[in-house]
């Protein structure tokens, strides 16, 4: 730490509420990572889009930072769809980055009825991009001696000098500010916010990619150019095409991102989902390989049932499906002194809004301009007055979007699901921001394309 904190009182932060012991002298040197130049440092916990997105742009500004992510391997396999946002590609042109073939375009939507014929449709324009081709842009924007893996964050001491973060293996880190990107199950929100936690909403979603190549001739003429969706009584079935790996954008070597949305009572049907063969619960979302083979067998089943031929013949394409259950995060605070929170570590929408990685650049953009303006406290205080109020937005836009797949409704869901849960309003207001972009639709149309 920095010469005169030994006078302050340090405050501390672990997982298990003890106080952090200081090692030796000598420990501390060979364990500590400290600033190399008068630069100001950030230590960004989480590797992902929220840290990545926040290191490069404070790296524009003239702040060195360390971003620490948990994970030994590299996270660009992970991840499925995104709708690339105008304003993600707006941020990421800022960054310098290149914003052609982010994905694939889209001009249309429509609505399937349970026989496959087409009840509703109208004409959007989308950018259909792959979560790991957008982190891939990102995570090489950024220096390598930036990243580094395999950093289990455990605790923080800061004071009125300085943040230090601590971690699994002993080491330790300095900064002048640290940051709360790591995603749903925050390490850095359960310290400063313990009683915050994610909330069940009532309903999974069933997730796949699909090789383009997989999808015989005739689904492909009739899905693959378009938002497609089919409506169920309290469900909801999505499917778009995406980037192929590595952001391919031939035709053929695309691939086919699937979503449906069923409910599940949190007592008896989640338990179940999350409950593998071998009888092991796993908490928040389980593994694909260990998803009970009961819960896929019904699924499919479902699938034969009800939903429309054309999909029903996708999902008998799936090997290994994905289940996520949905959950609402909503953080009352974002700044903890010289420590903020930013992305899924602070607010987690619904899917429905397709807001994710843009609120995420949101966040790291308004964070990076307040930490450029103003001493680091103050800072962090302007940006959770500014983030807080959006995110809050968010939160309620994607539930009203949502409510009429929940498992179990209020008297206010249900009039929610009343108002949303017909064909012509989840074409027309599904994964949208007009709601927080107050811009014409021309011009977000424009920057979409």
């Amino acid at each position: 730490m920095p010469r005169g904190t030994a006078r302050v009182p340090a405050k501390t932060a672990t997982l298990d509420g003890k106080k952090q012991r200081r090692a030796p002298p000598a420990a501390r040197a060979r364990g500590t990572e400290r600033r190399t130049s008068k630069r100001r440092r950030a230590l960004i916990i989480g590797g992902s889009m929220s840290g990545l997105l926040a290191a490069l742009m404070l790296q524009r500004r003239g702040w060195d930072v360390d971003v620490f992510e948990r994970v030994e391997t590299e996270l660009a396999g992970r991840g499925a769809g995104i709708l690339a946002q105008a304003e993600l590609i707006a941020h990421l042109g800022a960054l310098g980055l290149e914003v052609r073939d982010l994905g694939v375009v889209l001009n249309a939507r429509k609505m399937l009825d349970a026989a496959g014929g087409v009840m509703a449709a109208i004409e959007r324009p989308h950018l259909m991009a792959a979560w790991e081709h957008i982190y891939r842009v990102l995570r090489e924007a950024l220096p390598a001696p930036c990243y580094q893996r395999g950093r289990s964050f455990t605790a923080f001491t800061q004071d009125r000098r300085g943040v230090v973060a601590h971690f699994g293996d002993g080491s330790v880190a300095e900064g002048d500010t640290l940051i709360g990107a790591d995603g749903l199950r925050s390490t850095v929100r359960q310290l400063c916010l313990p009683a915050v936690a994610p909330l069940y909403a009532g309903y999974v979603a069933w997730r796949a990619v699909l090789p383009e190549s997989a999808l015989p001739p005739a689904i492909h003429r009739d899905l693959f150019a378009t938002m497609t969706f089919c409506l169920l009584p309290g469900e909801q079935f999505v499917a778009y095409p995406i980037t192929g790996p590595n952001g391919d954008l031939r035709p053929g070597r695309r691939r086919y991102n699937v979503v449906w949305y069923r409910p599940a009572d949190e007592q008896k049907e989640l338990p179940a989902l999350l409950t593998d063969d071998s009888g092991v619960t796993h908490p928040i979302s389980i593994p694909p390989p260990l998803i009970p083979r009961a819960a896929i067998a019904e699924m499919r089943a479902a699938a034969e049932r009800l939903l429309a031929p054309q999909f029903r013949a996708v999902v008998r394409l799936i090997d290994e499906p994905m289940l996520q259950p949905i959950y609402d995060l909503e953080s009352p605070r974002l700044a903890f002194g010289r420590v903020a929170i930013i992305g899924d570590a602070a607010f987690v929408a619904r899917p429905h809004v397709a807001a994710g990685v843009s609120k995420a650049a949101d966040d790291a953009a308004a964070l990076a301009a307040a930490l450029d303006a103003d001493r680091v406290e103050t800072a962090l205080l302007r940006f959770e007055a500014e983030r807080l109020p959006v995110g809050r937005k968010i939160i309620e836009r994607a539930r009203y979007l949502g409510a009429y797949l929940q498992a179990t409704q209020s008297a206010e869901d249900r009039s929610r699901s009343a108002r949303h849960g017909i064909p012509q309003a989840v074409l027309a207001e599904t994964a949208t921001m007009d709601f927080l972009y107050p811009r014409p639709r021309e011009e977000r149309n424009e920057q979409a394309s």
